[in-house]
């Protein structure tokens, strides 16, 4: 991945997890300005995301940011909003870790 494409992941990572975040405080208290920043923040993410599917394929770019995603916004959800997890999520969640990185370190099917 080039640097470019990095720091893409990263814009899009962070469009992703406040749109998250802004939809869990839009679900624990509701309003139109809640909504409408959280659609345009992961309308935002997504735009990114095209680039980056150009760039690097789907398979790549979706793996690896929904990679990022599953930890970052469990971060947010455990420290944040004090949410908790079974030992089954907890095991769910290692095994996704584990399978797209398998997937993005494998030989690509190009």
């Amino acid at each position: 991945m080039t640097v470019l494409g990095a720091c893409q992941l990263i814009a899009s990572t962070i469009a992703f997890l406040l749109a998250a975040t802004t939809a869990k405080s839009w679900a624990l208290s509701p309003t139109s300005g809640k909504l409408i920043v959280t659609l345009a923040l992961y309308s935002l993410g997504n735009l990114i995301m095209l680039r980056l599917v150009r760039d690097f394929g789907m398979a790549s770019a979706f793996s690896l940011s929904a990679v990022i995603q599953l930890l970052a916004v469990n971060v947010i959800a455990l420290t944040v909003f004090g949410e908790r997890l079974s030992t089954v999520q907890t095991a769910g969640i290692v095994l996704a870790i584990l399978a797209v990185g398998l997937m993005t370190l494998g030989p690509t099917g190009k």
